[in-house]
């Protein structure tokens, strides 16, 4: 009987699920916003024909950038260069004309106050000479019509850009009826980006700004911008603030901004002065109908839903916590699902890495633009 005796079988619980915990990090971090925008050419303009006449020569090559000045197109200008040559003449014959009235008024103003030749002889010598002058400046007016008539026949670059395809070929005849499109020449050097900003985005950005009393004419161009394409890491390209919509668009609730960029690295001054920020691992939140929150590991090594605010996110995949964590916090980094609110857990300590550069994480605000 003794040896049929066997001890109770008791439920022995599992240890404590090994989970990582660690700090969040503490880091100087710039407030900013991140949008979405569009690149908006500097100019656009669109190369046409003025004067009519047979397309002598394309001088550039489709897509080709072009220097301020530089010839585009030429239109055959034989007839225009004989119009000025006609407007020239036509003026020097008046300009003769002209001496030769202005001698014979004189000569009949001399003789009037001599009393040897009768008023109305002097009335048609100063008539003609007045008349003789119109015709001059008449004739100067034609010329210079003919002289920018001449001056149209070449389609000129308005300023550095890049040409479009061209739209008609040599030989073709242009500006016959209607001013004849050539092409369309962009400038890319500065370039805009506009966004987009919410009411809520804008009084936020606004509070770190001085007062309206203080900002001067170009305040604008104090706060920072930085863009980057959709193929690019991070915000490489940096410019400033260039316009801000007077008014909200009532159907989004957002107001149109524009950034002008000079498409070349260059340090801008900024008034966003960095602030201590508590950092995590985006990875890490979790979201559910109440919001957002991180699991942390109370002193007594159980795992506490802790519901935060975020702030942007930075290069890295690193997340700003607005509200809701303190420094010595120990916050859940690892993701295999061991951690469950309420229950105890093995923390195990390690640290969150800052990314190897913070070039991107200290400017504001940033926009993300499709390359265009």
């Amino acid at each position: 009987m003794l040896g049929g005796c066997k001890p109770e079988n008791k439920f022995v619980a599992p240890p404590p699920a090994e989970v990582l915990v660690a700090p969040p990090l503490q880091q100087k971090v710039t407030p900013f916003v991140e949008l979405t925008g569009n690149t908006v050419a500097f100019n656009t303009v669109d190369l046409v024909a003025r004067v009519s006449g047979f397309l002598q020569s394309i001088n550039y090559k489709d897509g080709a950038p072009a220097k301020k000045g530089d010839l585009l197109f030429q239109i055959d200008p034989t007839i225009y260069a004989a119009q000025v040559k006609q407007a020239e003449a036509e003026l020097a014959s008046a300009k003769a004309l002209l001496v030769q009235a202005e001698a014979e008024f004189t000569r009949q103003e001399t003789l009037l106050r001599q009393n040897v030749s009768a008023q109305n002889t002097y009335d048609i010598a100063k008539a003609k000479r007045d008349s003789t002058a119109a015709s001059v400046q008449n004739n100067e007016a034609n010329l210079v019509i003919a002289q920018t008539n001449l001056g149209y026949t070449k389609v000129t670059a308005p300023f550095d850009g890049i040409v479009t395809n061209h739209l008609v070929s040599v030989g073709e005849l242009v500006g016959a009826s209607t001013a004849t499109k050539l092409a369309t020449i962009v400038q890319l050097q500065p370039i805009y980006v506009t966004f987009n900003m919410s009411e809520q985005e804008v009084l936020t950005v606004r509070s770190k700004l001085p007062p309206p009393t203080e900002r001067t004419p170009s305040w604008l161009q104090t706060i920072p911008l930085e863009i980057g394409l959709m193929t690019e890491e991070g915000y490489p390209h940096k410019g400033h603030l260039d316009y801000v919509s007077p008014q909200l668009d009532a159907s989004t609730g957002t107001i149109l901004m524009r950034g002008l960029f000079t498409n070349q690295d260059r340090n801008l001054p900024t008034d966003f002065k960095e602030t201590a920020a508590l950092v995590v691992p985006d990875r890490v939140l979790a979201e559910d109908q109440a919001g957002r929150y991180v699991l942390v590991v109370d002193k007594d090594d159980t795992v506490e839903q802790r519901r935060v605010t975020i702030g942007p996110l930075l290069v890295g995949g690193l997340r700003v916590i607005a509200t809701g964590l303190k420094p010595d916090d120990r916050v859940v980094v690892s993701t295999n699902g061991r951690a469950i609110p309420g229950r105890k857990v093995a923390p195990k300590a390690t640290t969150i890495q800052a990314p190897a550069t913070q070039a991107s994480t200290t400017q504001a605000p940033t926009t993300k633009a499709p390359a265009k």
